[in-house]
């Protein structure tokens, strides 16, 4: 795969706002409040936080696919989608969880979680490994996240010196700055503008 310079790389889509609009808020908060549940029992704090994310850029769209059908099958889906990307259903990974499990833990069928995940997944333009829609502890793992061209040159970002990073967190290429992301949070701030 050939990187792209800094100049021609698109700001991610995505951020870490939570706002949607108020004709979206009772159902961006009957969604939410079911995938808060189901993160806190069977999941972790960080799946919880994507799900928060995922849900308000999904009331954001317009249309919002969010705005019709049931709260249960869309917060399904939300996490189906976000097991996809982190490899939910990896037994190498923690959490561990079958798609199977995860839609019978909703009350959902296996094939309507799909649907709507492949609704979600269209709507966000999500794929595995997704920066956007990662996990933190797998952030840093994925190179694709950090590797950019730089005068003629394929690099990694967190190899290169703060300026050069500065500009790239600035362009919206990379989440957050490496060197200071040794001094605090598991959840850099993502200085990406949304739509």
């Amino acid at each position: 795969m050939m990187a792209r310079p800094l100049d021609e790389i698109p700001m991610p889509k995505v951020s870490g706002s939570k706002s949607v609009p108020k004709s979206m808020q009772t159902t961006y908060e009957a969604i939410t409040s079911l995938t808060d549940a189901f993160c806190r029992e069977h999941l972790n704090a960080d799946y919880r936080e994507l799900a928060l994310r995922m849900s308000a850029a999904l009331c954001r769209k317009r249309p919002s696919p969010l705005a019709s059908g049931q709260p249960r099958t869309w917060a399904c889906g939300v996490i189906y989608v976000l097991g996809q990307v982190n490899f939910l259903s990896d037994r190498s990974t923690q959490p561990y969880m079958t798609m199977a499990d995860l839609c019978a833990l909703f009350g959902v069928g296996q094939s309507t979680a799909s649907a709507k995940a492949r609704v979600i997944s269209q709507a966000l333009g999500t794929h595995q490994l997704d920066p956007n829609w990662l996990l933190p502890s797998l952030l840093d793992q994925n190179p694709l996240v950090w590797m950019a061209e730089v005068n003629g040159m394929l690099v990694d970002l967190r190899e290169m010196p703060r300026e050069v990073q500065q500009i790239a967190f600035e362009k919206g290429i990379i989440p957050y700055l490496p060197a200071d992301q040794e001094k605090g949070s598991k959840w850099p701030s993502l200085g990406h503008n949304t739509q």
